[in-house]
């Protein structure tokens, strides 16, 4: 558990970063995360930051358990008047160990796959720990798509990592990073760009 949370904290603190050399209007940019602009998915990752279990299951009641709702919420009260006090917001919760009712793991698909949503589009690159990578597309693969994940999504292939011994599931081959395969089990079809074999065709059909 430990060891999730260190890779949660690198993963924060590398994101601070590269948004602390951002210049103000480029927090306006569109992210890989449907409408959402760059400075949207920062304060979505300062609430996910601070969900606790009992006050997540507190905030989907009160959206009558539309998880969209609760996350466009969450937005709106965490979202800074400017990207400075957003930026200033995630820097005090980059070090909590505070976790929604879900598996710890699911911080690190938080963690990389929005890291990707705000980086690509800027043009940023990371150089991302490969057990995080790993550990969050395992997480992403197994989990219902009515919880976020991607099991349905991924059903009927066999994704195989091209840089780590990972290959998942049955059906025809698509093979990438584990980084892409990641991402593309997330919905971000920028990343099916990325990745080959004869699965690519279903897996772009079912996204």
């Amino acid at each position: 558990m430990g060891d999730v949370w260190s890779m949660v904290h690198a993963e924060r603190a590398a994101l601070i970063e590269d948004l602390g050399s951002l210049d103000a209007e480029r927090w306006d940019e569109q992210s890989l995360c449907g409408e959402w602009t760059v400075h949207d998915v920062a304060a979505h990752l300062v609430d996910t930051a601070r969900a606790t279990r009992l006050g997540f299951i507190v905030a989907l009641a009160r959206a009558r358990f539309d998880f969209d709702r609760q996350n466009a919420r969450g937005v709106e009260r965490e979202r800074g008047a400017s990207p400075q006090e957003t930026l200033e917001r995630l820097r005090q919760v980059a070090s909590r160990t505070s976790t929604p009712p879900a598996p710890l793991d699911s911080r690190l698909v938080e963690e990389v796959v929005h890291g990707e949503d705000i980086r690509r589009p800027l043009g940023l690159t990371r150089s991302y720990p490969r057990e995080a990578v790993v550990r969050a597309l395992r997480l992403q693969t197994r989990t219902p798509a009515s919880f976020g994940g991607a099991k349905e999504l991924v059903a009927g292939v066999r994704l195989t990592a091209a840089d780590d011994d990972v290959s998942i599931g049955d059906g025809p081959e698509v093979s990438g990073t584990a980084l892409s395969l990641l991402l593309a089990a997330s919905g971000r079809k920028v990343a099916l760009g990325d990745l080959q074999g004869p699965g690519v065709a279903a897996l772009a059909a079912a996204l």
